[in-house]
């Protein structure tokens, strides 16, 4: 059966009520409601209408680099934290979330850690202890980080506090703190890191120190395990093709967290430096400005290295004998003081 429908045409036309053909109708038809549908002006392809509106779809915003692992992470304010190491204190708590870990040696030749975190906080971390002469230097090429630390020296705390860092002791600010746990005191204090950045609103945001990531250089010399001796304590570092990376040892016992997982990092740098007695005549004074050898593990090889650090503030490099800078591999570093 034929469509009887018309065709309206302008007034006074001649062709008012002129029949359109069947199959020209429907067309007409489906066009229109294409048209209406895809908000296109009459005439115009819906692919033109979203041209003209300018809709292309936006490109992702570059992610950022965490400049202490080389992985991708949110560019957050640097807090450094001085973690117990007495065997008394072991097992620690979230040194495994931690960007960089540090061994330093201290009286007796005992050792102690320090932590560096910035690209994503725990909830709790410790047992925190006190502070030392030479980290007012050696922090400051985090530019103004927060510290967070349990007790010191009035002459170290009076540095602190003269110093650019965010000095956040127990002391000062114990609600930043608890006691517990399964450690006796003094191995049992705790921080809680929104709080202790609650006290230092302008600390310094992660940037560049002078680490470098990249692929593995050619050379290096294979190596399955490297002991730092600091006299009545050690720190070894055992390479685990498993785990592709460097597992810890305290005093030639696995070094775990009370998560339970095994403490580690995928690059270990072994810094040789001087330690002269400090102000107190007691504590050794970590020279981390000055240049030496510095040895860096990574896939299970051990690189000769150079570090230099002109001042306070600037970056610590480590270079290859070739004058490269040594790429460290992405992931948790850890950086070990051995006296020279």
């Amino acid at each position: 059966m034929e469509d009887s429908s018309t065709s309206p045409t302008p007034a006074g036309g001649a062709e008012r009520g002129r029949r359109i053909p069947p199959h020209r109708f429907r067309l007409l038809i489906a066009l229109a409601v294409v048209g209406g549908l895809t908000g296109a002006a009459p005439g115009t392809s819906s692919f033109a209408a979203h041209e003209d509106a300018g809709t292309a779809p936006k490109q992702p915003k570059a992610e950022y680099t965490s400049p202490f692992t080389g992985l991708p992470a949110k560019r957050n304010p640097v807090l450094a934290v001085k973690i117990d190491n007495h065997k008394d204190a072991r097992p620690q708590t979230a040194l495994e979330d931690a960007d960089i870990v540090g061994v330093e040696k201290v009286e007796g030749g005992l050792s102690r850690v320090f932590a560096i975190y910035s690209s994503h906080y725990p909830e709790t971390l410790g047992p925190v202890r006190s502070a030392r002469e030479y980290n007012v230097e050696q922090l400051r090429m985090f530019q103004r980080p927060a510290l967070a630390y349990s007790g010191a020296r009035q002459a170290v705390v009076d540095k602190i506090e003269k110093s650019p860092l965010y000095g956040v002791s127990h002391d000062d600010h114990p609600d930043a703190y608890e006691r517990g746990g399964d450690h006796e005191p003094p191995h049992n204090l705790y921080g809680h890191p929104d709080k202790l950045l609650a006290k230092a609103p302008k600390a310094s945001k992660a940037d560049d120190i002078g680490f470098r990531f990249g692929a593995e250089p050619s050379g290096g010399t294979p190596t399955e395990e490297q002991t730092v001796d600091h006299g009545s304590s050690r720190t070894t570092f055992t390479w685990s093709a498993k785990e592709d990376r460097w597992l810890a040892s305290f005093d030639g016992e696995p070094a775990k967290s009370t998560s339970g997982k095994r403490l580690g990092g995928k690059t270990v740098i072994v810094q040789k430096t001087d330690m002269p007695p400090d102000s107190s005549g007691k504590t050794p004074y970590i020279e981390t400005v000055g240049s030496g050898e510095a040895t860096v593990l990574r896939d299970g090889k051990a690189f000769t290295t150079e570090w230099q650090r002109t001042s306070a503030t600037a970056d610590t490099t480590y270079t290859l004998p070739d004058g490269r800078r040594m790429p460290f591999d992405k992931g948790q570093v850890w950086l070990v003081y051995q006296q020279r």
